[in-house]
């Protein structure tokens, strides 16, 4: 296709029905370039198998439940899970649902790819990843049906959040839980008549955390024998598979070209996920005759779901709507496969399926399910059964697959047109094109809940049932606002005057402090060209912190000093970010929370970590709580915390503030999954790498309380100059690559630890110019 000398590798592929090739770029991106869509995804499904295999490997076992075959017993418990939660439903309903008439040539071309590399790795052994030595394992072949099938990944809530606030309710009440979840936009939340949280069996959230979990790969539980697999059945604060979560979110706008100082409009997004080695995001350029797009998606998955098309670039981040509901049914003592409904009973359908279990008999295991959904707790002890319902079973809910559809759109119109078929998870969509139109839109499928708001389990017996879901045309939108900008963060964007007890989208939005500072920064007036939204989506300003500072009363000590000051930037080489962070969440909200539990510490840690909102709230206006009855008393928590807390960083860090640092604290660190279980197997880690910010700040980072390591945040950034394609930016972490022989393995983590970007080139001339290798892909004979 070109005449380039650059370093180029030609492989024949069955399959592939004309040449291709794909160019790699100096920063591990693969722009693939073919003469006909069909040919273009089966080349992208052989690329991400390239730079992915174990990776997209792990995630068909794990959607599937077939880890037990490769890692034996110790997973035998997240493949029951897994299996609970595959979509069963009629295959051409669920083809059809998407609203892209091809999605299923798609998929399989997609599919077929991956095979084709597959089938490569088997004659040439040696680009089998390193990861399938070490473990003694095989890439599987797959099936187009697998892509759909698979739905625990998708980011949909909030049957956990409702199973929690039960938790609380068996100790305390409402007002109680609002210390662990705020009510935004404010909502008086129903009890369902015969709602009892002594209900829930003991562990009714276990099978549903384990089958949306990670895949862990501790030395013991890939030790573990059959007796002892029912151990590794629960997920722990990390969101990993334990014995005995973090959510998601993102930040995106767009920008009209009144608003830009260049004339042209700009999309902003930097979609925040677990940190995970290799990342979650993989970027890739496609490109055959009538399409031509670049940007991200899950390397498992066919198209992009944040970049641009030439014309029109999109992104997106979480809405959380409601799209999951509990239910509690009383079980016939006789037979607990039965439950009643209405006014007799009806029967669980059992399904039973065999699990392969390495070195073990091969498993039967019996997955029930009702009308409702699948059974992921019952104690036929005590008559009870619980379910859970989610929109994620029905047609068109694979996540994230419905982007097919728009990425190619052109017009505000055409995107929202496309965004009808959008199920799950629900998602805020920005749009920017080269016309200078900007759009937001809100795409879900949000169940109507004609006689209950979705905020605790319901009783299964009839009374609380779906009406349908609500019409896409009746979700919240914005195009072209006056303002000249949209902007989302995961907030309660939700606009005035939108019906939402009637719709009931949602009540549990995350924190507004990442929205506010985007609006801040866009209240400003000045131009939001690329160097600009660069900055912000590095912003680690805190405006919990701003507003803490607003409050602290005379006599704290040297705290003041370290304080004086500061504007609330949580810089890695800060100090007062160092003592903000140790103080505000090992100590000001534990004693708060406390409080709130009325000294009870089995209820504190229920409430934790805490919703911030209620817990600032009521430090700025004591009194409005029950549990901080005045000013004297906020003053006197305050200032015996950051006590407390001065003392805390001291022996972190040493006495002498001067070499305080919140970056000695805060830090990335991707670890390699297999690096524990194999150490000697030269699966490295990247970091740890130095690391500002916190949740709150517009450059998420969220970290864990134990170690302050960063765990949550931007999984990849981007900023497109709409129309100025070449001048676009991006980020990925830590590299392209998962495979650590690959120079892409870790290259991008510098600049990343450091808020860099580098280019996203999208031309010809572009992506020959930054040209590293060229693999070159011609049809076998």
């Amino acid at each position: 296709m070109t005449t380039s000398t650059i370093d180029t590798t030609t492989h024949s592929v069955s399959g592939l029905e004309a040449e291709a090739e794909i160019v790699i770029d100096r920063w591990g991106v693969p722009h693939i370039r073919t003469g006909g869509r069909r040919d273009l995804f089966f080349v992208q499904g052989f690329n991400a198998a390239r730079d992915r295999l174990w990776q997209i490997d792990i995630w068909r076992k794990r959607g599937l439940g077939l880890l037990s075959a490769d890692f034996g017993p110790g997973y035998l418990a997240q493949d029951r899970a897994a299996r609970l939660f595959l979509y069963r439903g009629d295959m051409e309903a669920e083809w059809a649902a998407y609203g892209v008439p091809d999605l299923k040539m798609v998929v399989s071309a997609f599919v077929e790819g991956v095979n084709a590399f597959i089938d490569l790795v088997d004659a040439e052994t040696e680009l089998l990843p390193t990861e399938f030595a070490a473990t003694g394992t095989r890439p599987a072949r797959w099936q187009p049906e697998d892509v759909v099938r698979i739905r625990s990944h998708a980011l949909v809530a909030n049957a956990l959040s409702e199973g929690w606030r039960s938790q609380v309710l068996a100790k305390a009440d409402l007002a109680t839980d609002l210390a662990r979840r705020s009510m935004d936009p404010p909502h008086d939340i129903r009890l369902p008549e015969g709602f009892d949280p002594s209900d829930l069996p003991a562990g009714t959230l276990d099978v549903l955390q384990l089958a949306t979990a990670p895949v862990s790969f501790q030395p013991e539980r890939l030790r573990a024998t059959l007796a002892e697999a029912p151990v590794w059945s629960r997920v722990n604060a990390l969101g990993e598979v334990d014995k005995a979560v973090v959510t998601d979110g993102s930040n995106n706008w767009a920008v009209a070209p009144s608003r830009t100082g260049t004339g042209r409009a700009l999309l902003a997004s930097d979609p925040h996920r677990a940190y995970a080695l290799p990342s979650l995001r993989y970027v890739v350029h496609l490109s055959a005759p009538g399409f031509d797009a670049i940007g991200t998606g899950e390397p498992a998955l066919p198209g992009i779901s944040f970049g641009h098309n030439g014309h029109a670039a999109f992104a997106m981040t979480i809405f959380p709507a409601d799209q999951e509901d509990l239910y509690v049914y009383e079980t016939d003592p006789a037979d607990p496969s039965r439950y009643r409904y209405g006014e007799g009973w009806e029967d669980m359908r059992i399904v039973t399926e065999t699990i392969p279990v390495k070195g073990s008999p091969d498993q039967e295991v019996s997955l029930a399910f009702t009308r409702h959904g699948p059974v992921i707790a019952a104690d036929a002890t005590r008559g009870r059964a619980v379910a859970v319902r989610t929109v994620w079973m029905e047609p068109g809910t694979a996540a994230y697959l419905a982007s097919v559809g728009g990425m190619e759109a052109k017009t505000p119109e055409a995107y929202a047109e496309a965004l009808r078929h959008w199920g799950a998870p629900g998602a805020n969509h920005v749009y920017a094109d080269a016309d200078g139109r900007i759009g937001w839109f809100v795409a879900c499928k949000v169940p109507k809940r004609p006689n209950f708001d979705g905020l605790l389990p319901v009783p299964g017996d009839g009374r609380y049932e779906w009406d349908g879901f609500t019409d896409p045309s009746d979700l919240p939108r914005s195009v072209d606002p006056d303002r000249g900008w949209v902007a989302t963060a995961n907030e309660n964007n939700i606009p005035a005057g939108y019906p939402n007890e009637e719709t009931k989208l949602g009540f549990e939005f995350m924190e507004p402090s990442r929205a506010q500072r985007i609006a801040e920064a866009m209240a400003k007036g000045a131009p939001h060209d690329r160097e600009a939204a660069m900055a912000l989506q590095t912003d680690d300003l805190s405006l919990p912190a701003r507003r803490l500072l607003a409050l602290l009363p005379e006599g704290i000590g040297p705290a003041a000093e370290i304080f004086s000051g500061w504007d609330g930037s949580l810089h890695e080489d800060s100090a007062a970010a160092a003592l903000f962070e140790v103080w505000w969440t090992h100590h000001l909200k534990p004693a708060l929370l406390l409080k709130a539990a009325k000294g009870d510490k089995a209820l504190a840690a229920l409430l934790a970590p805490g919703d911030h909102e209620t817990l600032l709230a009521a430090l700025e206006a004591p009194g409005s709580v029950p549990w901080l009855a005045d000013a004297s008393e906020r003053n006197a928590s305050l200032a015996e915390t950051l006590s407390a807390a001065v003392a805390d960083c001291a022996k972190r860090l040493g006495e002498d503030p001067a070499g305080w640092a919140w970056g000695r604290l805060h830090h990335g660190l991707f670890e390699h999954p297999l690096g524990r279980a194999f150490p000697d197997a030269g699966l490295r880690d990247v970091g740890p790498l130095p690391k500002g910010g916190s949740g709150s700040t517009v450059m998420n980072t969220r970290y864990r309380p134990s170690d302050f390591r960063a765990v949550v945040g931007a999984s990849f950034r981007t900023v497109i100059d709409v129309g100025n394609w070449d001048e676009s930016r991006f980020i990925n972490t830590p590299g392209q690559s998962g495979d650590p022989r690959s120079p892409h393995y870790d290259d991008l983590a510098a600049t990343w630890a450091g808020r860099g970007y580098h280019p996203l080139v999208y031309s010809r001339e572009a992506i020959e110019a930054a040209a590293e290798r060229r693999i070159v892909l011609t049809p076998a004979r």
